[in-house]
């Protein structure tokens, strides 16, 4: 029963934390919403998050907090990186096959930013390494338990938003919407490391 109870709060808990807009999130959408290489990125976020979550609940979240100037850096390679794609996206905006020229990225340029959105961004290690693996110390006996209903959270919910981006996709104008999202969490990371120091 401890293992179940274990489970059930790790996928609220993970649940909750990627229910939040985010680039990984974002990018998501929009993959769904064009339709391209959408089995790429939602396996590449699933399998990120799975790997984290374990990391974090095998003990690495002291390692992230023990070394916050890698999380700082993180935070600016983050933010540069947040920018570029925003400016890409409005670039995108203007050009009227923008969908089209989108639709045709191939696969491995696709991957690389799924990649970098959810690697480069500090809120992911703070979220999935030292919040959860955190959380999993309560469950001493049962912390992979929690840490299976962590990641199944994830498998849910990427394939999910991937979906529902295709169902929104006649009434978003995604780089646009996307273009926005990003510059507003790329200051975020910066205002936030900002008043971290």
């Amino acid at each position: 029963m401890s293992a179940l109870i274990a489970a059930g709060t790790g996928f609220v808990a993970g649940l909750s934390l990627i229910l939040a807009i985010g680039a990984q999130n974002a990018f998501v959408l929009r993959q769904g919403s064009l339709g391209r290489h959408v089995g790429v990125v939602v396996a590449i976020c699933v399998i990120s998050d799975a790997v984290l979550i374990v990391a974090g609940v095998a003990g690495a979240g002291a390692l992230v907090q023990a070394h916050p100037g890698l999380v700082r850096w993180m935070t600016w390679a983050g933010a540069a990186y947040l920018i570029w794609f925003a400016v890409t996206a409005f670039r995108a905006a203007r050009r009227e096959d923008s969908l089209r020229a989108d639709a045709a990225v191939p696969a491995q340029a696709v991957a690389l930013t799924a990649l970098a959105l959810t690697w480069l961004n500090p809120h992911v290690y703070l979220d999935t390494v030292v919040l959860l693996g955190s959380i999993s110390t309560s469950f001493a006996g049962a912390r992979w338990a929690f840490a299976a209903g962590a990641v199944a959270a994830s498998a849910l919910w990427f394939p999910l938003l991937a979906y529902a981006g295709k169902r929104l996709a006649p009434w978003l104008v995604f780089n646009i919407v996307i273009g926005v999202a990003m510059l507003v969490l790329a200051a975020g990371l910066v205002w936030g490391s900002t008043d971290a120091g």
